[in-house]
């Protein structure tokens, strides 16, 4: 396992931790005015999903972990578990409903996304920044509503519901931001 210097880090890299494996959210690094330079970092565990704040010296090592991104195709959930396909060897994969999270809010069958892998085991699931999602259940807009930043609920295709401008009607698609669950805009298909 190859091992990096704190000053190396950078956003978004895995790191392992006591055998588990952790993701950098955020990391600053601090030159108080006596004593040595440090590292304070933000850390979110890719099995629990439990974010921890650590501090480490300049000069320390850090495990760099064994992780693997492999492009899948989201075939169907039974409930427990969501069950994507290796896009080169066909190959079925589970992986634990718990995992997904509120990204199983924006996933349709047949999209595909990245399965993220931690010494062979399937941990999570990156989508796409955006997907774009057809609006099945809303109010309807009312004629001269048009104050500015009016929103209304809106169930979409997957089941997520989210708030979307008085002007989106039933049968239309919208492009959502995955990781804020907010509409975007409107797309015409």
């Amino acid at each position: 396992m190859a091992s990096i210097d704190v000053n190396q880090i950078s956003k978004g890299m895995k790191l392992e931790i006591n055998g588990d494996p952790y993701e950098i959210v955020d990391y600053q690094h601090v030159k108080p005015g006596k004593g040595q330079a440090f590292a304070r970092i933000k850390l979110k565990n890719l099995r629990t999903g439990n974010v921890v704040e650590k501090t480490y010296k300049v000069g320390e090592k850090l495990e760099v972990a064994d992780f693997e991104e492999r492009e899948m195709e989201y075939l169907y959930n039974d409930g427990t578990f969501y069950y994507f396909m290796d896009t080169r060897t066909y190959e079925q994969i589970p992986v634990p409903a718990e995992n997904l999270g509120e990204k199983a809010n924006f996933l349709k069958e047949n999209d595909t996304v990245q399965v993220q892998f931690y010494k062979g085991e399937p941990l999570s699931v990156k989508l796409p920044k955006t997907v774009v999602l057809q609006v099945v259940e809303t109010e309807p807009g009312f004629k001269g509503d048009t104050v500015n930043n009016v929103l209304k609920p809106a169930t979409l295709e997957t089941g997520a519901v989210v708030q979307v401008p008085t002007f989106i009607n039933v049968g239309e698609y919208v492009k959502i931001d995955t990781e804020t669950g907010k509409y975007l805009e409107r797309v015409n298909k």
